[in-house]
Parts: C-alpha cells; structure tokens; sequence
C-alpha cells in the first residue's frame, strides 16, 4: 500500500470522481500530513480502471470501506444527496471527514453529524475553501481593523453563466429535492462568506427561480422538468454584535450569459472595498480587490505576503484545496476544533433554508 512508504501519514479515502479527483486528490499527492490510499465508488465496474489511473485501493461497498482499519478519514465529495447518510455511517465507524459542500439538505442532518462527531471526538472539516484563497484572507483583515470604517451597505453579485445554455443535460442539479440549484453551488459559499467576514445573518428575505424549467436527458430529445432555482435574490440582516444591523443585498445566477462573474463591494464611512474576478473558467485565479478612500483615490490592494499560496497549480482551486485539508489535518493529529467545520456549515444552511421559506411564504424570516 501506499502508506507503507509514509507510515506518520494519516491516511485517506476518497468518495467522487468529479472534484474529488480532480481537485482533492491532487492536493492529498502534495500534503505533508496525508496520504490518498483508497477511492470509492458505488459501480463496480469502475474499479479496475481507477486503480490503473490513481494508483489507490479501491471500494465499492461503503460499509466495507469504513469499516477499514487502513483509512484514517475520509474526503466526501459525491453528489449532495448522498453525503449525510455516508458521513453518519463513517462517523459512527470512526473516520474523521472532510465534507464538500452543501453538507446535507437539511440543517436537521448537519445538526445530526455534529452530535454525533462530538460523542466521539472526531474531526469534521467543510470545505469552504474561500477561506483560505489570498486576497479574501486580506479583505477579512482590511474588514477586521475597521480601515473602512462603520460598514453601511454590502452587495454581493455572482452572477455565472455555467447553466445558461438551455442544451445542458439535465442531471442531478436539475432537482431541488437533491442539493442541486444555484443556492447549493453558490449559496453556500457565499453565505459562509459573509458570516465569516461579517458576522451571523440573522434576518433573511429572498425569492428564488428558475428560468430554464426543461432540460433533456443526456444523449436524448426527452425534456425532464428542473425544479431547482438557477437565480436567488436575497436581501440579509448582518449581525456585527454592536446596535447597527448590517443591511446586505445578494444576487446569485448561473444562468447569466457573460455575467460579470463574483463582485463583493463593501461601502463604509472611511472608504468602500471592492473584491471582483469575471473570470468563471477558474474560481481562484483572476480576483482583483480595490480600495477607494474618503477622498475617492482608488487603490489597487495586493494580499500580504503571508497569504500566499507557496505553490500554485493550473487549476487554481487545488491550493486553497490544499490548505483546507492541512488544517483537517493539524486538527486530527492536535486533537483540536477544525474551522471551517459543521458550525460554519451549519450557519450557512440555515441562511439557505431560511431563504427558502421567504421565498415561500413572501414573508421575511428570522434565522
């Protein structure tokens, strides 16, 4: 096995072929503190080529899998739907994760991994990789020693064109009941964002839609009804623990034809913060982040030396990848709480719950 050649190594599993093994995996190849050793997969009939590709172990029975003594935690990466009835059965087994996100479809099944992680002393880290990409890390200190200054007004627009071409397969984004929709692929991110930068949404109003209702199935003329959202408007209450309530304004598309892509702008009282790539072939590489003073000198801000990745990857979500499972790691092997971990994935889908309701109902909602 592979981790006889590096036996202080935790060692770790995979679960999904699409970002987990083209982003989790190569960033597990670089890692001082983990090793890939096994990859799963629920047909069988995939086995014998992806131990040819990856080199790994591989598993097609979930039960066994976790059942192993060889693997230390896992990387769960499959499709929303399937994640909490995989971790909970690993967790009970003992195995620490690192979850993508959305955790869970409901905040019911979040609260269920946390309970269940905390009797056991087992580290469950979310992969809100943002977190850890450079010029975010600078706008949180810019944010952090108040440069500028009370915070008025927050308007976040990420506006995206990958399900704009109404020839895209239907699949399982196509259905709410499943996580997908713009909510689960943005929303969640975005809302972990703003808590992080901000502080706790308390106070949520929002509509949601979907624009292309029909999408056929892959490889056919049958048109299959899509009953998840591809447009969210959302209007957030930020709680900055002090008396003034942060008004915040949201706009997530994935159906905007050359939309401008992820644009954060802050406005305060001694300046406004602008934080904006339309780069939608690469999440990571192409930011930019600008600072305008109270004399509307505009800067362009570069992030601190200190925040930079010591080495970067063509694809650009590998290195944050990277760090979010360095810090899964330090807090296996410390025995310490992982952040981001369940809290924050917790309070980001209350934040998608919460919208779903207003939409709903047409009332605002308290989270």
């Amino acid at each position: 096995m592979n981790s006889s050649n590096a036996p202080d190594k935790l060692r770790i599993a995979i679960a999904g072929l699409g970002f987990g093994k083209k982003v989790h995996l190569e960033a597990l190849k670089e890692s001082e503190y983990l090793i890939p050793t096994t990859i799963y997969h629920y047909e069988k009939e995939k086995g014998p080529s992806l131990e040819k590709e990856t080199g790994l172990n591989f598993y097609h029975e979930w039960g066994e899998l976790v059942k192993s003594k060889d693997i230390d935690g896992i990387i769960i990466a499959t499709s929303p739907e399937s994640r909490f009835e995989l971790a909970k059965e690993a967790l009970e087994n003992n195995k620490h994760l690192l979850l993508e996100k959305p955790v869970a479809l409901t905040s019911k099944e979040i609260e269920e991994l946390q309970r269940i992680s905390l009797i056991k002393n087992l580290s469950v880290c979310v992969d809100f990789e943002y977190r850890e990409v450079p010029l975010f890390m600078q706008t949180k200190k810019i944010i952090d020693e108040g440069i500028i200054g009370k915070i008025y007004l927050i308007k976040l627009d990420w506006l995206m064109s990958s399900r704009s071409d109404p020839k895209r397969a239907w699949n399982w984004y196509s259905l709410k009941e499943k996580g997908g929709g713009v909510i689960g692929a943005l929303g969640t991110h975005a809302f972990d964002m703003l808590n992080w930068f901000f502080g706790e949404s308390i106070k949520v109003s929002g509509k949601l839609s979907t624009s292309i209702k029909k999408r056929s199935l892959p490889n056919s003329t049958k048109l299959m009804e899509v009953t998840s959202e591809d447009i969210c408007i959302a209007n957030l209450e930020i709680s900055n623990y002090s008396n003034f309530l942060l008004p915040c304004q949201v706009s997530l598309s994935s159906i905007s034809k050359n939309g401008r892509g992820f644009n954060l702008e802050v406005y305060g009282s001694e300046g406004s913060l602008f934080l904006k790539s339309e780069n939608q072939k690469d999440y990571v590489h192409g930011f930019n982040l600008k600072f305008s003073d109270k004399e509307d000198k505009i800067y362009d801000l570069t992030a601190d030396p200190f925040f930079n990745f010591e080495k970067t990857w063509t694809d650009g979500r590998i290195a944050p990848v990277s760090r979010i499972q360095t810090l899964w790691a330090k807090s296996i092997i410390n025995q310490t709480p992982v952040v981001p971990g369940l809290s924050e994935g917790l309070g980001s889908q209350r934040i998608c719950e919460a919208i779903r309701k207003s939409s709903d109902s047409g009332l605002s909602i308290k989270i």
